[in-house]
């Protein structure tokens, strides 16, 4: 496997477990609708964990654009291998959405609240304060992206301390789950451009009954602040971390 196609069957799980988790809560007349945040935060959490298990060994299991940039920044990867993960990654969030959109679609059919279904694909605002928004996605994404770089540093994972890298992609699902439950309130953690934007373009495209319009004035806070986060997370990495050992 190439770690494009990693990089998308990667996205894809993230986004058919995650955002399935999302359809679980909200759609109606499903068996956990209702169910509430700690399902959905716990859902991505496991949605990570899984993902990065299945094609960590392949590609790294970046799974997200501010991954990618972040480890552009550090000079782990070119420029030119980055471009083909973003575009991978989204691609692989977009069908992913398709998927839960399928496996849900008699829930789909019954729901009749726009912002539900909204909320099954992409993220909004509790409160729409754009630039607050954004603070709230680059405080995430921070999160994230220097958990990802110091919690699997090979310091971390020491099989003399009994910990090895098999561990490694459950550390990221719980540095996931902890984002969602601390600071996923204000935005719904986006913490990915690819997350939010290929199930964003598949809501608009998808024949969904009482779907809504597809928010895009919102989209470029999930984008941007992501983005911003990882940048940020790169650059306090890099200037005072040591060098792995």
């Amino acid at each position: 496997m190439s770690p494009y196609l990693a990089e998308f069957v990667g996205a894809l799980i993230l986004i058919l477990l995650g955002n399935g988790a999302c359809a679980n809560v909200n759609l109606s007349k499903s068996k956990g609708q209702g169910s509430g945040w700690i399902v959905i935060a716990t859902g991505w959490g496991l949605a990570v964990a899984i993902a990065v298990y299945t094609v960590g060994w392949i590609s790294g299991a970046h799974l997200n654009p501010a991954v990618t940039l972040a480890m552009v920044t550090l000079g782990e990867i070119s420029p030119e291998l980055a471009a083909g993960y973003v575009g991978a990654q989204v691609a692989g969030a977009f069908a992913g959405a398709i998927l839960v959109w399928l496996v849900y679609l008699p829930h789909f059919d019954a729901t009749k609240n726009p912002g539900a279904i909204l909320g099954t694909f992409c993220t909004g605002p509790a409160i729409r304060r754009p630039l607050l928004n954004v603070v709230s996605e680059i405080a995430g994404t921070f999160i994230l992206v220097l958990g990802v770089l110091t919690v699997l540093r090979p310091e971390n994972l020491d099989p003399a301390q009994g910990w090895d890298a098999g561990w490694g992609p459950m550390l990221v699902g719980l540095i996931v789950f902890s984002i969602g439950i601390s600071l996923g309130g204000p935005t719904g953690y986006a913490i990915n451009p690819a997350r939010d934007l290929g199930p964003r373009i598949a809501h608009w495209i998808l024949p969904i009954r009482n779907k809504g319009g597809s928010d895009w004035s919102y989209a470029w806070v999930p984008v941007v602040g992501p983005l911003l986060g990882g940048l940020l997370a790169a650059w306090i990495y890099g200037s005072l971390w040591p060098a792995a050992s």
